[in-house]
């Protein structure tokens, strides 16, 4: 029962005049198992930071705090360890890689996560069936990951991704950003199907419109660089109807 646990974080980039600025003030955070949290907030309030920081983009450092995923130290893991490990980032702006197809992207990605080639056949059909779930035409397989990719097509194969590698956790960085609404109900089937199962979920969202077909279990408000309220579905509702402000104020006063 994978658990991952943030504790304290506080996160620094590059301002630009050789200085640092603080962008998470304080982060404390839990994922279990079987639990979808969803993160939401104003733009500029850390949510993504949050989301790469945990990844190990070099861009942000951690200055203090801790993170770990049942109980092994992630910070100190290089990016690749931290997805064998069982992490997994959906990126806002997936990047395209040319002369890389989708099919040997994917077969690379599982034998590494997997510590073992799969036989070709096992593979081809497992990958044929998650993109016959996903809506993806079997012919994407032969294509230079993401290059020439709609945004919708690019969100659905990030999902693909994510349901070939089935990691302990998966954070989702604004997965909806950029859908039709055809897209974002196949999206959210993927993500409903990977959150059944024994692994968790961090939602990453500034719209509250994916969570009509991704029902989370926890709603956390982000501003100012930490979390400033948490409930459950109910407080999804309220930012739709009230929006950020008063969270927004009450981030800036912390």
């Amino acid at each position: 029962m994978a658990t991952l646990e943030i504790r304290d974080l506080h996160v620094s980039v590059a301002d630009g005049s050789d200085g640092t600025k603080e962008i998470l003030r304080g982060v404390d955070l839990t994922v279990k198992a079987g639990e979808t949290h969803a993160i939401m907030g104003p733009n500029g309030s850390g949510k993504s930071t949050l989301a790469y920081a945990v990844a190990g983009h070099p861009k942000y450092e951690v200055t203090s705090g801790a993170v770990t995923l049942d109980g092994e130290d992630v910070l100190g893991m290089s990016v690749d360890e931290r997805a064998r490990a069982g992490l997994f980032l959906a990126m806002q702006y997936p990047v395209e890689v040319p002369g890389v197809s989708v099919s040997n992207f994917l077969r690379s990605a599982v034998t590494a996560v997997r510590g073992e080639a799969p036989k070709l056949r096992e593979f081809s059909k497992e990958m044929k069936k998650a993109m016959d779930d996903l809506s993806i035409d079997p012919v994407f397989a032969q294509r230079s990951l993401n290059e020439g990719f709609s945004g919708g097509e690019k969100k659905r194969h990030e999902i693909l991704q994510l349901e070939m590698l089935k990691p302990k956790v998966a954070i989702l960085d604004e997965t909806d950003s950029g859908l039709d609404v055809d897209a974002l109900k196949v999206v959210s089937e993927g993500v409903n199907r990977f959150a059944s199962g024994d692994t968790g979920v961090l939602l990453i969202t500034h719209y509250t419109r994916i969570l009509r077909y991704v029902k989370p279990d926890f709603v956390h408000v982000f501003a100012g660089g930490r979390v400033v309220a948490e409930g459950g579905p109910e407080l999804a509702d309220e930012l739709e109807n009230e929006g950020y402000e008063k969270y927004a104020k009450a981030g800036a006063s912390l």
